[in-house]
């Protein structure tokens, strides 16, 4: 298995140097006992088959997780029969988005079915090297709204601090392709940190800071503390939110460690990168609730993916299983026109087929809102079936989920003697 290099578990002071990349190398220890997770059946039956050598504590250690990732074609056809399409796009284009999928998140995996949901959305297709009209390596044109390297200021009261290039697993329609898992292209430090925090620093509308990348919760407990801290100090910032994958796709790194550093940092909010309800093992469930019951408000971000989750029986399940969870189903993505990611775009009018299938039929605590994020950066649009019909007089047309129209009485306010003129008339 390849290795990932090493990353410093102490903390960094302010004005080291240092490349930021996960820990892998650290050994599993009696300490790691209190992160003891449940196992699902089928992924302890694939530990025992394809990891014989590793016991249980190293498993369920996300450090092993990360020394172990597959991330190589022969890594892959030992645990999945690769069809001829997806081999030959494993080995296809040197900038291609690389391929990196954690053993808990290949046990999942469906080893004779190429169409499963989730196998489709972490094993590349040939249809990724086809470009696309109207696609884009950065089709929101976040690099044109950086106030500073990886710093987005897009919105007024907000920013994207992107703090890594990393993720466990790599999604096939990843928004970032251009550059996550590129280590030269998209380099970052402690110093390109500190210029994003000196800018937040600066300017005093920013109240609202999101860290992604990359995956935040790949770095260690000590950097993201530090990172943490730094952001806590400024007293303009009223709440920082963690976008991640990671309780999906490496639930191990949800140590109580962790939480117990989250939590010093409150208020502090989450958004978790979910796909489908395949995903929500006994593993997930126990980061969750490690999550929930550290006070952490969790939300869901889901891609609209074709032949993956864009039909409203398996919407439904999932936004069911997540409020189980306790996450909130926040946003539904359309997918984002990367380059190669025609073979995921569902229509807009199966989107909103499926926002209408989930309002008014289900409670409005599982509806997500569903958005466009503009290509171009004109950032997040949210799509709605027209319930608004118009008026009638002095009523207001409405449509409900069923499609029945309503009247509510919208009376204009009276504002001048010649409004009162024309309703005596």
């Amino acid at each position: 298995m390849k290795t990932i290099m090493q990353n410093t578990e102490e903390a960094e002071p302010p004005n080291s140097r240092l490349t930021l990349k996960p820990i892998a190398t650290r050994k599993t220890s009696p300490l790691h006992l209190a992160s003891v997770f449940p196992t699902n059946s089928q992924t302890d039956i694939f530990r025992k088959r394809f990891y014989p050598d590793a016991s249980m504590p190293d498993w369920q250690d996300w450090h092993w997780q990360l020394r172990n990732r597959i991330t190589e074609v022969k890594q892959l056809e030992k645990i999945i029969r690769l069809t001829d399409d997806e081999r030959k796009a494993i080995g296809e284009g040197t900038d291609a988005l690389p391929l990196s999928i954690t053993p808990y998140y290949a046990s999942l995996l469906a080893p004779e079915d190429p169409s499963q949901p989730i196998r489709r959305s972490v094993v590349p297709v040939s249809d990724e090297h086809i470009h696309s009209p109207g696609e884009a390596e950065d089709p929101l044109g976040e690099d044109n709204d950086c106030a500073v390297p990886g710093l987005i200021h897009r919105y007024p009261d907000r920013v994207l601090f992107l703090v890594t290039n990393f993720c466990s697993n790599y999604c096939r329609y990843c928004t970032r392709s251009r550059l996550v898992g590129h280590e030269g292209k998209y380099p970052f430090s402690i110093e390109q940190w500190k210029k994003a925090i000196n800018y937040i620093e600066a300017t005093p509308s920013i109240r609202d800071v999101l860290l992604s990348g990359g995956d935040p919760l790949t770095l260690s407990d000590d950097k993201l503390d530090w990172l943490l801290s730094q952001l806590r100090h400024i007293p303009h910032v009223e709440m920082i939110r963690i976008g991640t994958k990671v309780p999906m796709v490496l639930p191990q790194r949800i140590t109580p460690a962790l939480v117990k550093m989250l939590k010093r940092h409150h208020p502090l909010w989450m958004s978790i990168h979910c796909t489908h309800p395949i995903e929500h093992t006994l593993e997930v469930k126990k980061a969750c609730e490690r999550l929930a019951n550290a006070g952490i408000p969790l939300g869901s971000q889901t891609v609209l993916l074709k032949g993956i989750n864009d039909n409203i029986e398996t919407m439904k399940q999932l936004v069911h299983s997540l409020l189980r969870l306790r996450i909130k189903p926040y946003y539904l993505y359309q997918c984002d026109p990367i380059i190669g990611s025609a073979h995921f775009r569902t229509t807009v009018e199966k989107g909103l087929e499926i926002y209408q299938g989930l309002r008014g039929h289900t409670t409005g605590y599982a509806v997500p809102n569903y958005v466009i994020d503009a290509p171009g950066g004109g950032g997040k649009i949210p799509l709605l079936p027209q319930t608004v019909i118009g008026r009638d007089g002095n009523d207001i047309l409405l449509r409900n989920y069923q499609g029945n129209i309503y009247r509510y009485p919208d009376q204009r306010e009276i504002s001048t003697d010649a409004d009162i003129i024309h309703l005596r008339q």
